[in-house]
C-alpha cells in the first residue's frame, strides 16, 4: 500500500497539523498556490514531492515550477493541475486515473467518467468559513481510494 499526502493552496502557510498528516507518505502532491520555495523545502524532507505552480505562485522561485504534471504512483498514474477548469483546454492524458487540483479551496472527492478528482481544499489561511483540510490517497496496485481530512486547526473570529 502506498500513501500520497495530498496538499493544496499553502500560501506560504505550512500548518504543523498538515506536517504532522503528511508525516509518514511514501509520496506529496501539492496542488499550487505554494507560496514560496521553502513551503517545497519543508515538504521534500517528508517524502518526493510533486508540485504545479498556482495562480499566485510567481517569481524566480516559481519559475521552474510546470503549470500541470503527470506521476505515476504505483499502478495509478496521476494528473496534477491547480484549477480543474484548466482541462478544457488541456484534458489530462487517457492513461490518467487521478487528478488533483486546488484552487477553489473546497475540498472534495468525485468520481465521473473512469476519473477519480480530488481536490483537497486549503491547508494555508483560512478562506471564507471554508475548512482547512488536507487529502490522501492510498494507492494498492491499480486500486485508489481518496478521503480528506478536516485538520484540527482553532477559528479565529
Amino acid at each position: 500500500m502506498t500513501r500520497v499526502g495530498v496538499i493544496s493552496d499553502t500560501h506560504g502557510l505550512l500548518r504543523p497539523e498538515a506536517l504532522a498528516f503528511l508525516a509518514g507518505a511514501d509520496h506529496i502532491v501539492h496542488g499550487g498556490d505554494i507560496g514560496g520555495a521553502d513551503v517545497l523545502a519543508t515538504l521534500a524532507r517528508i517524502a518526493p514531492v510533486t508540485a504545479v505552480r498556482g495562480n499566485n505562485d510567481h517569481g524566480a522561485w516559481a519559475a521552474a515550477i510546470p503549470e500541470s504534471a503527470e506521476v505515476a504512483i504505483g499502478g495509478v498514474a496521476l494528473y496534477v493541475v491547480h484549477d480543474v477548469a484548466e482541462l478544457r483546454h488541456a484534458p489530462p492524458p487517457a492513461r490518467c486515473r487521478v487528478v488533483v487540483s486546488g484552487h477553489s479551496h473546497k475540498p472534495g472527492i468525485v468520481e465521473r467518467d473512469g476519473l477519480l478528482y480530488v481536490n483537497p481544499g486549503s491547508a494555508g489561511p483560512r478562506r471564507f468559513r471554508l475548512p482547512i483540510a488536507v487529502a490522501e490517497l492510498a494507492i494498492d496496485g491499480a486500486d485508489v481510494r481518496a478521503r480528506i481530512v478536516e485538520l484540527p486547526v482553532a477559528r479565529v473570529a
